[in-house]
C-alpha cells in the first residue's frame, strides 16, 4: 500500500496567530523533469515526475529490506521507489521502474532527495562562468525556455 501525501494547498495565507505575518503551507511534493527519461516496457519516455518529502518510515522500512542488507548501495532504490509519486504517467512507481533508470537519471534523484529532505527546496547557487555573477537556479528542471 502506498501513502501519498498531497501538498496544502490555501488560497490565502494562514495565520500564525502570534502576530509575525502570514504563514505559508508546507510543500510536500516537488516536480521534476529527468535529464534523460525513464523507458517503459512500451519504449514510451517518461521525463517529468514527481517526488514527495520522506517520512522517517520510509527511511526506516528499507533497512529491513532483504535486498539492502545485502547491498547498501540498494537502499537508494528502495528509498527513491518509496518517495517518488509519479514519472511520466506511470504512477505505480516500485523498485523495478527505479532500476531500469538511466545512471544520470539515478543521481539526479539521488541529489534532489538529498535536496528536497535536507535543505527544503530545489534550488541551488550558481555562478555564471563568463562574468561569474551569482544567482539560483531550480535544479528540479523545467522545459526549455521556461524560467
Amino acid at each position: 500500500m502506498r501513502r501519498v501525501m498531497a501538498a496544502v494547498a490555501a488560497e490565502a495565507p494562514v495565520s500564525s496567530g502570534s502576530g509575525s505575518g502570514p504563514v505559508s503551507p508546507m510543500r510536500t511534493e516537488f516536480a521534476f523533469e529527468l535529464p534523460r527519461g525513464y523507458v517503459d516496457d512500451n519504449g514510451e519516455v517518461h521525463r517529468s515526475g514527481v517526488m514527495r518529502l520522506a517520512t522517517a518510515r520510509d527511511e526506516l522500512v528499507p533497512l529491513r529490506d532483504d535486498r539492502v542488507r545485502e547491498n547498501s548501495a540498494y537502499l537508494t532504490v528502495v528509498l527513491l521507489a518509496r518517495v517518488i509519486v509519479r514519472i511520466g504517467s506511470v504512477t505505480d512507481v516500485h523498485v523495478g521502474v527505479v532500476e531500469n533508470l538511466f545512471a544520470s537519471d539515478l543521481a539526479f534523484l539521488q541529489d534532489m532527495y538529498r535536496r528536497v529532505n535536507s535543505e527544503g527546496h530545489t534550488r541551488a547557487a550558481v555562478a555564471c562562468p563568463s562574468c561569474g555573477s551569482g544567482f539560483e537556479v531550480d535544479v528540479a528542471g523545467g522545459r526549455l525556455g521556461e524560467s
